[in-house]
């Protein structure tokens, strides 16, 4: 469908037709002017998220003048709801989801471009317009991102002489000095999903490997050395089984002495210690800048009927501007997503800044394969396991997981 059919579709009463008799879902209409109360659905369940989240929509309520009607589901389910509800056209009018899902949603034609309602991109980094496009359009923009970092443990690397490591050769000598009496040099997640592809992705992308050649030499190198740092007994084989959370709790516990981990952490860090510092993810060499992958949610406006859209619209442009941006980042530990909000943000959060440092190299899961991501991501992850549990070398793995996505 062309750009001027879509805002055809989106802006006229007929919708409802093109789209199917259920086009208006949750709050849908077709007036001429926006609704006076729409539905939003976000996965942030934790209590401080969650928290964090609804101030944020009771400021725009209060700004707009619409009211909010919020829904909240855990995030394993986030996904399976949403494709359900596009398939019926039942969608709630505004939706914040993962940002690799996008693409996958969107191709479904449930969602409509943000810039039909004036909502402006400038000003933000590249790498989380990538993140929000389909087929061209935006069609979703985020109020903040995250990523991951090295975050280690200031007294074992001062006690040991040890200066932050900057690069892949620095990382494996500082993780095998500081491993010893049951102490780890470093933790990280290689579980068998998209968190443990998500780990993954700064070491295959700084090594300049492609996700549509997964068994290419760069991605082969890059493995060679995660499975190296486990093989040589700097990280532990429970990195097999350890999500992101169980990496947090060794690190705290002072069972690894450095981890791969998100800015999300930051606040339970600075409660329960210990004393921490936070470096970008080192690379190759110190030529190389990481590129890690972003996280984080993306807000979107589905087809629900012209009133419930041009509402969402304005309740959407208010979660996108730079004090909203700021907020969310100081309470959730996100970067936001233009660059002049990030610089003054991290002035106010100077740990933050090894995570703001890397949005400019960072890149979208999508941005290479869009909705065909999913598959490729799990085939990776069944090759970070394969060979970190000696099931198959590095260069084997990948060619099966290459096979098997197909996207050669």
């Amino acid at each position: 469908m062309s750009r001027v059919a879509r805002h055809t579709v989106i802006g006229a009463a007929a919708a409802t037709a093109l789209l199917g008799a259920a086009a208006c879902g949750p709050g849908g209409d077709s007036s001429s002017g926006p609704a006076e109360k729409i539905t939003q659905l976000d996965y942030y369940a934790d209590e401080q998220g969650s928290q964090a989240w609804q101030r944020i929509l009771d400021t725009c309520a209060d700004r707009t003048g619409i009211a909010i009607e919020r829904q909240t589901v855990p995030t394993d389910q986030m996904l399976p709801k949403i494709l359900n509800e596009a398939r019926s056209r039942a969608l709630p009018d505004l939706v914040f989801l993962d940002n690799p899902t996008l693409q996958q949603v969107a191709s479904t034609g449930a969602l409509t471009p943000l810039t039909d309602y004036g909502i402006p991109t400038d000003g933000y980094y590249d790498s989380i317009l990538r993140a929000g496009t389909y087929d061209g359009e935006i069609y979703g923009l985020a109020p903040g991102v995250n990523n991951l970092a090295l975050i280690y443990n200031e007294t074992m690397l001062a006690e040991a002489g040890i200066e932050p490591p900057t690069t892949w050769r620095e990382l494996a000598d500082a993780a095998g000095r500081l491993s010893g009496d049951g102490r780890y040099g470093l933790a990280f997640s290689a579980i068998p999903s998209e968190e443990g592809t998500w780990q993954f992705l700064p070491f295959f992308w700084s090594n300049g490997a492609d996700l549509s050649a997964l068994d290419s030499d760069a991605a082969v190198e890059a493995l060679e050395y995660v499975t190296g740092l486990v093989s040589s007994g700097a990280a532990s084989e429970s990195v097999l089984t350890w999500n992101q959370n169980d990496v947090a709790d060794q690190f705290v516990a002072g069972n690894a002495a450095m981890m791969i981990n998100g800015s999300w952490n930051l606040a339970r860090l600075d409660e329960e210690g210990p004393e921490y510092g936070v470096v970008p993810i080192p690379a190759p060499d110190a030529s190389t800048d990481p590129v890690v992958a972003l996280g984080g949610e993306v807000g979107a406006i589905p087809a629900t009927g012209a009133g419930s859209q041009e509402a969402a619209a304005q309740v959407l442009s208010c979660v996108l501007s730079e004090d909203n941006m700021i907020e969310w980042g100081g309470s959730h530990a996100y970067v936001p997503s233009r660059t002049g909000a990030a610089e003054a943000f991290v002035e106010n959060n100077p740990a933050m800044g090894p995570f703001v440092e890397q949005v400019a190299t960072a890149r979208s899961r999508t941005a290479e394969l869009g909705e065909h991501y999913p598959k490729v991501s799990q085939e990776l992850s069944g090759a970070l396991q394969a060979a970190l549990t000696g099931e198959a070398s590095a260069r084997e793995a990948l060619r099966a997981a290459q096979e098997q996505a197909g996207t050669s």
